[in-house]
């Protein structure tokens, strides 16, 4: 919890000069989801309403086009080239985290890695303004026993989900309240768990497994409302991060079946990712349009406790469109106007994947039926959430306040907006004026700028940077300014020059084998990944030294290395060469394969007991959709 020196200048005026805030955050909410915003196929009827009443943003912004980041920078102020966390990390150094009976068997493996507790948020802003802080919904910024819990970041009340994996169900086996489990009806289903065999996938009998008791969202949202009840004598901010509609695919059976009927038949879903459905369209609308109901229900319940007219309210989803899951959202048209296919929604800083939609409203302040184009983002949040409460100031943050703006009075404007994602490949992106600058596929050496004109091309479909040479120049300074070097390795990006530490310990471990058994022929300066994907060529002799590589990939990572064709890259490849006595093995790490030659069983459990010292202790990466992967220093070796 950070340090705070703040006052709220009107502390002594009593409650009905500072406004409760209620902050709503969609997961996974694409730009044109909402009715307000274009949407023809789901029905919004409640946000609409809060839109007509209030001021819809058209050029609002995510910090990040995946759930961490974003929800870190709108808590920080902190714009993705100086925030703590860049991307998602599952931490998965601490072993098993993708497993569901693991994580509840041991709370120590829930959680994201943590945030440093000198940090200080927006919450713990607003209780030095003398607000009641309360949250709801998904955290996914640190772990169960760590200081980077929302209870020890600000807030005075927390239900929901520590852990965003733990999210991948919407019927989970416990929540968190405040620092202790609360266990729901729900029995244990193995994350990304699919149909029985030879299950009827027409039967609804057969998803019996992915439609639980005790739905996650309504119990998160009960607690909301309860909150907003106990709170009503004092000023109250409640951040409402729902998971709605970040698959899977599960939601209350009545709005099911009314979508059901307005859309008729549909194929289901029974992809490999997140959990079966028997109708995926209607089931991904059902999710949006309950998400609406609740956002009315609270409305009521403002009107109910006459706290309506002074409670601004918030509403804005952490990035775009999902891909995935079998959510379909080309056919729901989910980034309109922005394409909204992979590539261009979730994990990618094009504008369907970071534009958002912002909705604020605010009876007593702000002007019913009004828009602003003004280009904000989550890192202003944080300063607008201080300055609305009557705070002294936030301390040294990337965010403009948007609280004029939300006035009608003169509002100053971003420079210009930064973005950096070290995933999907590497990515930068800044937004200035008109113009968007987009650095993409960092990972394989590109540092080329894409150049777009917003005015004229919102798509982004046509690269004018070598029309404009001078702005590109100016985009790349920026991008190369605006930025930190990441203190975890997970998001740095050494193309940007920042320095791995994993990369350096790979070396050291090269370099601390024992050379008067094993000699170093060559360093070849790369590294190779083992992942679940790394392919497994097999070889007479070395049964016993692959069992026991194999065991280590089970253990740590669950999975087991596979054979495919001999054409493929990234693979493990033991070779029988029987000119090689018996001890003596050849190996050879590049990039693309680790090569091992022996003569016999003996010179290949040689040759693995070598490698197994080359690897990393820990995962050293682990994808959004656990693929857990280990560092190797590139080397030709050679036993002695």
């Amino acid at each position: 919890m950070g340090v705070v020196l703040l006052a709220a200048s009107c502390s002594d005026q009593g409650h009905s000069d500072q406004p409760n805030i209620i902050y709503i955050l969609a997961d996974d909410l694409g730009y044109g989801e909402l009715g307000c915003y274009g949407q023809e196929l789901i029905e919004t009827p409640h946000l609409d309403a809060l839109a007509a009443g209030g001021m819809r943003f058209t050029d609002h912004y995510s910090g990040a086009p995946v759930c961490a980041p974003a929800r870190c920078i709108l808590l920080t102020g902190m714009h993705a080239g100086h925030a703590f966390v860049r991307g998602n990390d599952e931490w998965g150094a601490r072993g098993k985290v993708w497993d569901y009976q693991a994580m509840f068997d041991n709370s120590d493996l829930e959680g994201q890695r943590p945030m440093p507790d000198s940090i200080t948020t927006s919450a713990e802003y607003l209780q030095a303004a003398g607000y009641r802080t309360g949250m709801v919904g998904k955290w996914g910024l640190g772990a169960p026993n760590t200081e980077s819990i929302p209870n020890r970041q600000g807030f005075d009340y927390f239900l929901g989900y520590n852990c965003q994996r733990q999210a991948h169900t919407l019927y989970p086996m416990h929540l968190w309240e405040n620092e202790e489990r609360r266990i729901l009806n729900n029995k244990f289903v193995p994350l990304h768990a699919n149909l029985q065999e030879g299950a009827d996938v027409n039967d609804p009998a057969s998803y019996a497994d992915f439609q639980l008791k005790d739905y996650a969202p309504t119990v998160m949202h009960e607690g909301a409302l309860e909150f907003i009840g106990a709170e009503r004598d004092e000023p109250f901010f409640l951040y409402y991060a729902s998971p709605i509609p970040h698959v899977p695919l599960q939601a209350p059976q009545k709005w099911v079946d009314y979508y059901r009927e307005k859309f008729g038949p549909e194929e289901p879903f029974t992809g490999t990712s997140y959990f079966p459905n028997l109708t995926p369209r209607a089931t991904y609308a059902a999710m949006i349009s309950y998400l609406d109901e609740q956002v009315g229900e609270m409305v009521a319940k403002l009107k109910e406790l006459n706290l309506y007219q002074n409670t601004l309210i918030i509403f804005s989803s952490d990035n775009g469109p999902t891909y995935t899951g079998g959510t379909d959202t080309p056919h729901f048209n989910s980034a309109r106007p922005f394409k909204t296919e992979y590539g261009w929604g979730k994990g990618f800083v094009h504008e369907g994947g970071i534009r958002v939609p912002m909705i604020a409203s605010w009876p007593a302040q702000i002007k019913p039926g009004s828009e602003t184009n003004h280009i904000s983002s989550f890192c202003d949040v944080l300063p607008t959430l201080v300055e609305a409460a009557g705070g002294e100031g936030a301390g040294h943050v990337d965010g403009i306040s948007f609280l004029p703006t939300l006035l009608g009075e003169t509002q100053a404007p971003h420079d210009y907006l930064y973005w950096e994602f070290p995933a999907y490949q590497g990515q930068q992106a800044v937004r200035k004026g008109k113009w968007k600058g987009i650095r993409k596929d960092i990972f394989k050496g590109n540092m080329d700028i894409e150049l777009y004109d917003l005015a004229k091309d919102r798509r982004e479909q046509n690269n004018i940077a070598a029309d404009y040479p001078d702005v590109v120049a100016e985009m790349e300074a920026i991008m190369r300014a605006a930025r930190t070097e990441p203190s975890i390795d997970r998001f740095k990006m050494e193309q940007l020059g920042d320095v791995k530490i994993e990369n350096v310990e790979a070396r050291n471990r090269l370099a601390s084998l024992d050379q008067s058994r094993v000699a170093i022929l060559k360093d070849l300066k790369a590294h190779f990944r083992i992942s679940k994907n790394t392919s497994l060529r097999e070889a007479k002799n070395a049964e016993r030294a692959i069992a026991s590589l194999q065991a280590l990939f089970e253990n740590t990572g669950d999975y087991r290395l596979n054979s495919v064709p001999d054409n493929q890259k990234n693979q493990i490849r033991f070779i029988q060469d029987v000119n090689l006595a018996k001890q003596i093995f050849k190996m050879e790490i590049t990039s693309d394969a680790i090569i091992i030659k022996a003569g016999s069983a003996a010179g290949f459990s040689n040759a693995v007991a070598t490698l197994i010292g080359l690897i990393d202790e820990k995962i050293t990466d682990d994808h959004i959709m656990h693929n857990p992967t280990w560092l190797v220093a590139a080397a030709e070796l050679k036993a002695i």
